[in-house]
């Protein structure tokens, strides 16, 4: 479950030769860029729920851009454990993305796009209370100077729950500078499961971003109001617990 957000934004105040200097950079990007991730996190937290079992994951992936006409896509992957604690097999995920950004005036932004969650041989529909864990979202995003709100809506059952086509996930955050290279975190989240209202729940993001020889780190406090049994590993541990999570990136 991809973590990194497209937060592209407008600044929200320019004087006309400040805009018209950021326009002729934009304009000297070469029309197609390809880039590659590479990470590790100490707990691989998705919507405040740990994929990983409380324990580190590797990460990466690849991106396009179009950037004569704002299209993207990409692939990104991650070691799991959450499939296996559900019953079923598998210690992948793969993200397949794709969408198009732009502006709708100087000072906002906009996000579509699709997400598909893979998970091979997840074995989940052959688990009693499962469904197979593949999930497809479609998702919108607005954004104004370092404020966002992002809504996705699945187009398929979400990540083996029964019946659960159409749930949906609100994202509201900021990411604030506070000088010398820092960045404030902000996040908070509301999953709604469609006919499985006992598991929804919200979660919330308190963090610093900061980069350091060229690699990306995040320090983070993550945490969740629920505390169901669906959550829970097998060995008893809560996934969804507040907790402090570091992750590192480096982007090339």
């Amino acid at each position: 479950m991809k973590k990194i957000l497209f937060c592209a934004a407008m600044s929200s105040c320019f004087a006309s030769g400040l805009f018209a200097s950021n326009v002729s950079a934009q304009e000297a990007k070469p029309e197609h860029e390809v880039s590659f991730n590479l990470g590790a996190v100490s707990d691989y937290r998705y919507r405040g729920i740990s994929q990983s079992r409380l324990k580190p994951a590797l990460q990466g992936g690849a991106d396009y851009v179009n950037n004569t006409y704002g299209l993207y896509a990409g692939t990104w992957l991650s070691t799991i454990k959450w499939t296996k604690d559900a019953g079923g097999s598998g210690e992948i995920e793969m993200d397949l993305y794709a969408g198009k950004r732009g502006s709708i005036t100087d000072d906002v932004s906009y996000d579509v796009g699709v997400l598909s969650y893979v998970y091979p041989s997840n074995g989940l529909k052959n688990v009693a209370g499962f469904v197979d864990a593949n999930t497809t979202e479609i998702y919108g995003q607005i954004s104004t100077g370092p404020v966002y709100a992002k809504y996705s809506h699945s187009v398929t059952n979400l990540f083996g729950f029964v019946d659960s086509k159409n749930s949906g996930y609100l994202d509201l955050g900021a990411n604030l500078d506070m000088g010398e290279g820092y960045t404030l975190n902000l996040h908070y989240g509301r999953q709604t499961i469609k006919n499985n209202s006992s598991y929804s729940y919200n979660d919330w993001k308190l963090g610093v971003t900061k980069e350091l020889v060229g690699v990306n780190f995040s320090l983070a406090v993550i945490g969740t109001n629920t505390d169901v049994k669906y959550y829970y590993t097998p060995a008893g541990k809560f996934t969804g617990k507040t907790s402090l999570v570091l992750s590192a990136v480096k982007a090339f």
